[in-house]
């Protein structure tokens, strides 16, 4: 089994009158972005595709939903790391000065977050009991003595994609790879707008584990929106 893991393309974080935008939609670079990962994956035999309820997530998603003429399935739990709802409209320079000066905090404090938005260890929480959800109720299960590795069908050709964000992508990563959570999981596996992580499933001891097969690729992309 592939799992596809696909970030959202360039987005428009900040608005005309220099406003903050907690949703905010793409740009006119992350709409190509999206267009040329559909062009890569439109040959590309796809089960299922997963998409984040984000503005952002889901116009990356469209044009590929449309190439493979399948449906985009929206999971909310994809959603990236919830900002304080009195940002959004907020002037773009305070918020951007809080993300400067947050990055010098200790590790206690990196867990608890923005005040008043999503605290990283409901986030983690949120999206790696999301994507044992998803695997789960598609016959992909954790080991029951071992939580590093699973049940799964080594004959299973289904390929999967999701369409979410840095941060969903990175728990996604770490939490199938068996890695401890980090409050700054995008810092951990930095990855390109539009770019594709692919996931294999691999049988070994007798069941099977998540091998990282490509990160971050973005070699599908023309020059000027990578």
């Amino acid at each position: 089994m592939e799992l596809l893991l696909i970030r959202h393309g360039q987005p428009a974080w900040v608005g005309p009158e220099k406003e903050a935008r907690n949703d905010p939609g793409l740009t006119q670079v992350g709409l190509a972005q999206a267009l040329a990962t559909a062009a890569a994956l439109g040959t590309t035999r796809i089960d299922e595709l997963l998409v984040s309820t984000a503005v952002r997530a889901q116009q990356t998603a469209a044009p590929l939903a449309d190439v493979l003429g399948v449906k985009a399935t929206l999971e909310e739990d994809l959603f990236e790391l919830r900002l304080p709802p009195q940002w959004d409209g907020a002037p773009a320079k305070e918020v951007g000065e809080w993300f400067r000066t947050a990055r010098s905090r200790g590790r206690v404090e990196w867990w608890e977050g923005a005040p008043g938005g999503e605290d990283f260890g409901g986030f983690h929480q949120r999206v790696a009991d999301c994507v044992d959800r998803l695997l789960a109720d598609r016959g992909i299960r954790r080991h029951s003595e071992d939580g590093n590795l699973w049940d799964a069908d080594p004959e299973d050709g289904r390929r999967f994609a999701l369409v979410a964000h840095a941060g969903t992508n990175s728990v996604i990563l770490g939490h199938l790879l068996g890695l401890e959570p980090e409050p700054w999981e995008w810092e951990r596996f930095s990855s390109s707008h539009a770019s594709i992580t692919v996931l294999r499933t691999t049988a070994i001891a007798g069941s099977a584990i998540w091998s990282l097969q490509s990160f971050s690729d973005v070699s599908h992309l023309p020059t000027e929106t990578s």
